[in-house]
């Protein structure tokens, strides 16, 4: 399922994406794909959420980390060059927008943790919890792009939160 998932991303990419400006992105999905890497590398051991293959391709997808590294190279490059390549200009526009990704993410998670057993949460991870982070993630996606130092210094206290907050043992 996650191919598929993926694989409508992909299509969704390469029919709505901005594709001729690519490189005016790429440092976004750089932040992005370090986001996640961050969250594997800390969260290792004490996860919040594991991704998992229910049905088809167990062989071809049979870890978080590899279904992690397809949702990395396919849906988040795909999702980058749409949402930031078609983004508004005017304000309720813009939280429109950024409201309809967090809801199709959230959409997305809930319909693979609920109905597919594609993933599940631990630790005190929640839905709600999902939808806050896609709220902050598409935020700091556009923050990105315009300002990418004050995303990244802000990028700090937001992950100490979420390590303190949740309990992260990383001095481990």
């Amino acid at each position: 399922m996650h191919l598929l998932f993926n694989g409508l991303f992909l299509i969704a990419g390469i029919k709505w994406g901005d594709w001729r400006n690519w490189n005016k992105y790429h440092s976004t999905i750089l932040f992005l794909w370090f986001g996640d890497l961050l969250y594997n590398l800390l969260c290792h051991d004490y996860i919040m959420w594991k991704y998992k293959e229910s049905i088809f391709c167990l062989n071809l997808l049979p870890n978080h980390t590899v279904i992690s590294l397809l949702i990395m190279f396919v849906c988040y490059p795909a999702t980058v060059l749409i949402y930031l390549g078609r983004f508004p200009k005017k304000t309720i526009n813009i939280v429109i927008w950024i409201l309809f990704w967090v809801a199709l993410f959230s959409i997305i998670e809930y319909i693979n943790l609920r109905y597919l057993d594609l993933v599940s949460h631990y630790h005190g991870w929640t839905m709600r919890w999902s939808t806050v982070f896609n709220m902050i993630m598409f935020s700091m996606l556009r923050l990105h792009y315009k300002y990418p130092t004050a995303a990244l210094l802000i990028s700090i206290p937001i992950i100490l939160f979420f390590v303190i907050y949740f309990n992260v043992p990383i001095a481990e």
